[in-house]
């Protein structure tokens, strides 16, 4: 089980370019697609949704030509995307049964079966009755990954699924999506570094519609470990700071600000060094990729 992405370029009218040369490889398994906001991540999930076409490149998932065969893309995707509405006066069985004629589950009794599986899986099923309007946003969003699982998809896209959620709520749905991404392919889109760290085995970075890294969240953090400095400088200094340092993250503490610098070798006396984290390579990735484009 493989999707092949190869080339996918795409510029929005006005000029804006939202892809260049995205070239990535996904096996079996959760992947985790690191961005933020702007940076083309949804464009991308789109792209492979086949719910927009690209300039340029190529995608394919197991023999599929995705461009040329939407349809048959189609049978084998679930998707999830960053905003989605349901009918508030429905409960959520009226919509799983629903979605699951249009998935072309005709016949009643399996239909039926189908329906309550998914929204045990999902946690939903003693809530099935209640109307969808008075869900809570983790609640919304677990009935809509059932509604991406109809069909037992071969593919599925999730585009920044725990924006919003609170801690509970947001842990639930990651459990969930682990479970998922055993069997098949699912790509995770977010801006949430600890949703790509507590999940994915595999990771990349886009940044301007551009990649800036791909491999595993370990190398990621390996690669510029001992590169990471931080102390705590006065507000009235920061601007020298940054005009001085190469600096990836600021962060108020105590109303001070922190400052996380990417250096090769300590920046000064009064740096010390960090334990890097996947926060500090995505910074500096983002960082990075703003400068190069």
């Amino acid at each position: 089980m493989e999707l092949r992405i190869q080339g996918i370029s795409k510029t929005y009218p006005g000029g804006v370019q939202a892809l260049n040369g995205i070239s990535l490889t996904l096996g079996k398994g959760m992947f985790g697609l690191l961005g933020p906001n702007g940076a083309g991540k949804s464009t991308l999930m789109r792209t492979i949704a086949t719910l927009q076409d690209p300039d340029e490149g190529s995608i394919h998932f197991n023999g599929i030509d995705v461009l040329r065969e939407k349809r048959e893309l189609r049978k084998r995707l679930g998707y999830l995307p960053q905003e989605f509405g349901f009918y508030p006066n429905l409960n959520a069985e009226l919509i799983l049964d629903h979605f699951a004629t249009l998935k072309g589950i005709v016949k009643a009794g399996e239909r039926k079966e189908t329906v309550r599986s998914l929204l045990q899986q999902t946690n939903l099923y003693e809530v099935r009755g209640k109307r969808v309007g008075g869900f809570s946003g983790g609640m919304k969003q677990r009935l809509g990954i059932a509604v991406a699982l109809l069909g037992n998809p071969e593919l599925i896209i999730v585009d920044e699924p725990t924006a919003g959620l609170d801690p509970i709520e947001r842990n639930r749905f990651l459990n969930l999506l682990s479970e998922i991404g055993e069997n098949v392919v699912v790509i995770l889109s977010t801006h949430i570094v600890a949703d790509v760290r507590e999940l994915c085995p595999q990771m990349a970075i886009i940044a301007a519609g551009r990649l800036v890294f791909t491999g595993s969240p370990q190398e990621a953090i390996d690669a510029i470990q001992g590169k990471i400095w931080k102390t705590v400088v006065a507000k009235t200094e920061l601007a020298r700071f940054q005009s001085d340092f190469d600096i990836i993250s600021t962060r108020l503490v105590a109303g001070r600000p922190v400052i996380h610098v990417f250096s090769e070798q300590q920046p000064g006396e009064q740096f010390s060094p960090v334990e890097s984290e996947l926060e500090d390579v995505y910074f500096h990735q983002i960082h990075q990729g703003s400068e190069a484009a």
